[in-house]
């Protein structure tokens, strides 16, 4: 099993108007990362035309539900060595370069090589109801292709760890994932 890593990825718009802002997991392969978006896709887009990103662990759960809710306004910083951008509240960030295309119709993978990383806050380490956050934003992205009671078993399985654990921010997160699940199949029964 490949180890994947829960990141927010940052890339200039194709249009060349700002930067998109998505949670990505990053496919480790050796020494190179791997990012695989399914068609269609702004990301798939802007790596055509500009080949690099930077990928952001987070500090506040907050912006990872946040981005898989149409919530894409967070703060950036000026990346070092890229031309391109990072969270500006975050653990740690990598800046890469695609280094080669692996073209496919339905999920191209762009295999790109860190050229600078640099840990910004000290981590103390995650709680439960982050993880949960982590999990029910991977499935909020997955509505279309994972049946329904599939989505709910697996939310209120994760809702018992964002009920024992979450402070303020985590519970903010979740209420914003489990409103747009409850949007997309109706309120929970």
């Amino acid at each position: 099993m490949p180890l994947i890593l829960e990141t927010i990825v940052t890339t200039r718009n194709a249009d060349g108007t700002g930067w998109h802002l998505v949670p990505f997991g990053l496919i480790q392969e050796g020494e190179l990362y791997v990012v695989a978006p399914f068609r269609p896709s702004p990301t798939i887009d802007n790596l055509e035309r500009h080949p690099f990103l930077a990928a952001s662990s987070p500090s506040d759960i907050r912006v990872l539900a946040g981005c898989v809710t149409g919530r894409r306004d967070w703060p950036t910083v000026p990346c070092d060595r890229i031309a391109g951008v990072r969270l500006a509240s975050c653990y740690a960030h990598g800046e890469f370069e695609v280094a080669e295309v692996q073209g496919d119709e339905a999920r191209p993978r762009f295999r790109c090589r860190l050229v600078h990383s640099a840990s910004h806050q000290p981590f103390v380490g995650f709680n439960r109801a982050q993880a949960a956050v982590i999990e029910a934003a991977i499935l909020s992205t997955r509505l279309g292709m994972l049946s329904p009671e599939k989505v709910r078993s697996e939310m209120k399985y994760l809702a018992i760890a964002v009920g024992k654990t979450a402070g303020p921010a985590e519970q903010e997160a979740w209420d914003w994932i489990r409103e747009k699940v409850d949007r997309t199949l109706g309120p929970a029964a």
